[in-house]
C-alpha cells in the first residue's frame, strides 16, 4: 500500500511545537488594515494554538 500524502495546504498553515501542540496564524491580517485599530493589528501578528477539538483532525493532515 502506498504512503499517505501530507496535505499541502495544511503543511503551509500549521506547525507542530516541541510538545506536540499545533501552532496557527491569525486570520484578518492580510488586507483592509486601514479600518482596524493598532491594537487589533498588533494582536493578530502573534501566533496562536489550535483548539484541542480541531487538533486531532489537523494532525492527521500534517503527519500523514
Amino acid at each position: 500500500m502506498p504512503k499517505m500524502k501530507t496535505n499541502s495546504g495544511a503543511k503551509k498553515r500549521f506547525t507542530l511545537t516541541g510538545t506536540g501542540k499545533i501552532k496557527r496564524k491569525h486570520a484578518y491580517h492580510s488586507h483592509i488594515l486601514t479600518k482596524k485599530t493598532k491594537k487589533q493589528k498588533r494582536n493578530l501578528t502573534y501566533s496562536a494554538l489550535v483548539h484541542k477539538t480541531d487538533a486531532k483532525r489537523i494532525k492527521n493532515l500534517i503527519c500523514a
